[in-house]
């Protein structure tokens, strides 16, 4: 849909110029003094058409994660920072991903993109999940508000299966709702 790319890179813009811009420097100084690492996460994540693409983060985690076992957030409990809950309560962490969709790889509201070996499993068990790769990712999601990071192959299970309901209610509608509930999780603070 040509008015969701014009509004996703308008939405986009307005971050990066009135959020990312002062923000980034501020998050790279507490970082830094918290962990003296790297600002950024990346991570190959699957995008539309089942094309791999890199996604951006601000990093929550000390040390780098196991490249040939990919681990749920449940099993990195201890990895995550004083700082780095604070930023993924408030969605904060998320906010390097507007890059990701001014580069046409994600879309503001879509799926949560995945790594394979976990994308593999939700279709294995949910096929239909299969259709949800017609769509860009998402940096918000039906399934991301109700569950966040998922901790367990359940709840991946269970936020794909909410993120179906957004493939069969495709809307501008749709996507102004959800990114309505996404703000006011961003401002609660009830993001996990």
């Amino acid at each position: 849909m040509l008015g969701k790319r014009i509004f996703d890179i308008i939405f986009s813009v307005l971050v990066c110029v009135f959020v990312l811009s002062w923000l980034t420097p501020l998050i790279a100084i507490i970082i830094f003094l918290e962990s003296g690492e790297n600002i950024f996460f990346t991570q190959e994540r699957i995008g539309r058409f089942g094309k791999p693409f890199t996604i951006y983060k601000f990093k929550s985690m000390k040390g780098v994660p196991p490249v040939n076992d990919p681990l749920l957030s449940n099993d990195e409990k201890n990895r995550i920072t004083k700082f780095g809950k604070f930023m993924r309560a408030y969605r904060i962490d998320e906010f390097p991903q507007f890059v990701n969709v001014l580069l046409g790889e994600m879309s503001i509201v879509g799926p949560r993109p995945e790594r394979q070996q976990f994308l593999d499993k939700v279709i294995a068990k949910i096929p239909k999940y299969k259709e949800m790769q017609q769509l860009k990712p998402g940096i918000t999601s039906i399934g991301q508000i109700k569950y966040g990071y998922a901790d367990n192959t359940s709840q991946m299970l269970k936020r794909a299966r909410y993120d179906l309901i957004y493939l069969d209610n495709l809307s501008y509608w749709t996507d102004f709702k959800v990114i309505f509930d996404t703000i006011k999780v961003v401002f609660k603070g009830t993001g996990k």
